[in-house]
């Protein structure tokens, strides 16, 4: 069997003598909403993996830092590649293992955020490659539509799992929509992807609400006092 670095077919290179893939490689899509922890798991889920000796690949695109990094609300961080419209993941990999570089799996966080192109090529790296994608984001955006790209992965991954740590929308019940919000009120309408933060005072910031107080644009008390205060 050829090796990792060889950048024939990756297909042929990953599969035994009976057709069937050698690892059974699979594309797995781990979603939620914000502060529900994807881009923590994102990086346990690296360090699992890597602990038992597979080597792998940690893409990101448009990261709250603004920088090649997958960042986390609780203070973690890690090193990560940019995606970009033109970046083929293909590509990526296959260039790592020209330089003789292992690539056993990809984790890919913010998922929401990169093109249907990109999640066709995920698919192509686990049917054609052999290689493991675990991708992470958003199911839905600010105005509770789903990302063209979580839309894909739900539609193309091998399992989908929602992500478990519970997010509380103001009132108690457990969140579930991304708000958009500017000037103290909801958005509704802009561009799919503008980055804001989650703190009182941003510009443009998200909060997660319920479906109702989504649908009904009531961010609760604390936003209210807030838009008082700065009255």
């Amino acid at each position: 069997m050829a090796g990792p670095g060889d950048t024939s077919a990756g297909c042929v290179a990953a599969r035994g003598v009976d057709g069937r893939p050698a690892h059974a490689a699979a594309l797995r899509f781990y979603w939620g909403p914000m502060d529900c922890g994807k881009s923590t798991m994102a990086l346990q889920m690296n360090y699992n993996h890597s602990r038992q000796g597979r080597r792998g690949l940690v893409t990101t695109r448009i990261d709250r830092s603004l920088g090649p990094q997958v960042t986390t609300r609780i203070g973690l961080a890690h090193e990560a590649i940019e995606v970009t419209d033109a970046l083929d993941l293909r590509t990526l990999v296959r260039d790592a293992w020209a330089d003789g570089v292992r690539v056993d799996y990809l984790i890919c966080d913010e998922a929401s955020f990169y093109s249907v192109e990109h999640v066709e090529q995920m698919a192509d790296l686990v049917d054609s490659y052999d290689v493991d994608v675990y991708a992470f984001g958003l199911a839905t955006d600010f105005r509770s539509c789903l990302f063209p790209a979580a839309q894909r992965l739900f539609e193309l991954a091998d399992s989908v799992a929602r992500i478990q740590v519970e997010v509380l929308c103001w009132c108690g019940r457990e969140g579930l929509l991304n708000a958009r919000v500017a000037g103290g009120r909801i958005v509704r309408e802009g561009e799919q992807v503008v980055i804001g933060d989650t703190v009182d005072d941003a510009d443009v910031r998200y909060q997660v609400l319920c479906r109702r107080h989504h649908r009904s644009g009531d961010l609760g008390p604390r936003a209210t006092a807030c838009a008082g205060s700065a009255a």
